[in-house]
């Protein structure tokens, strides 16, 4: 079951992280993975190193997810390599906190351009040339069910993202292509929480009583991304250990 063998699946935002954990897992189920990022040097090292310790082929290719013409060079590289894609994740994100009045323009655009912009201009470009069967997956996150303070910008790119699946689930329809989302929670990642006492605070508000990790995201994912999720589309998976039902 949710075997990946021979399919080809784009990971943005995968040199590290959840990313990185959806891409090892999607390679081990057999999937070609293409690694993109922000660095050449961290893609390229990290498609040779599941290459060698996953036996699939790989490509790393740099990309500023908010630019169109480097979104198309993503596609195209894809396409020269592997003559097909079968899945795309929309991992890229980031969370600078920055307070509502303190907030510039110029926080609001970036978090923006590179969290939901980005969405669009890969599914856009993905969606032309992929086949029935194929699965786009989008990582969305409680924060578009729930607020929190000093993430006003990155709560509604995460929402935005949410309607996007929804409406192009039904878009794309006709064309056999699944688009869904998974909402982590609370994930064990670099920057996910700033002090030790951080950490504990959040673990408190979990009923799980931990973490995630990225492997929970990149399961969730991993199962969307299968033949067996071909029933499944425009639904927000949320894997958070219960943070959002209390």
């Amino acid at each position: 079951m949710f075997d990946l063998k021979g399919k080809v699946a784009i990971i943005t935002g995968s040199r590290r992280g959840i990313g990185k954990g959806i891409a090892e897992r999607l390679a081990y189920a057999g999937a070609n993975v293409v690694i993109s990022d922000i660095s050449q040097e961290d893609c390229d090292a990290l498609a040779k190193e599941i290459s060698e310790k996953l036996h699939v082929s790989t490509l790393g290719v740099k990309c500023d997810v908010s630019k169109k013409e480097e979104v198309n060079n993503l596609m195209q590289k894809t396409i020269k390599k592997f003559s097909k894609i079968d899945i795309l994740v929309n991992n890229a994100g980031i969370f600078p906190f920055v307070e509502l009045e303190k907030m510039t323009e110029a926080d609001w655009d970036k978090v923006l351009n590179i969290n939901l912009k980005s969405v669009f201009l890969c599914s856009q470009a993905a969606a032309k040339v992929m086949k029935p069967g194929s699965k786009i997956v989008s990582i969305s996150s409680i924060a578009s069910f729930v607020g929190f303070s000093g993430l006003t910008h990155y709560c509604a790119s995460k929402g935005g993202i949410n309607s996007m699946t929804r409406a192009m689930a039904l878009e794309l329809a006709p064309k056999k292509i699944n688009v869904n989302a998974v909402a982590p929670g609370a994930i064990d990642t670099p920057g996910a929480a700033s002090t030790e006492e951080a950490k504990n605070q959040t673990i408190a508000v979990i009923p799980w009583k931990r973490m995630g990790q990225p492997s929970d995201i990149a399961n969730a994912v991993h199962y969307l991304a299968s033949d067996e999720a071909d029933y499944v589309t425009g639904h927000i998976l949320v894997v958070d250990g219960g943070w959002t039902v209390q």
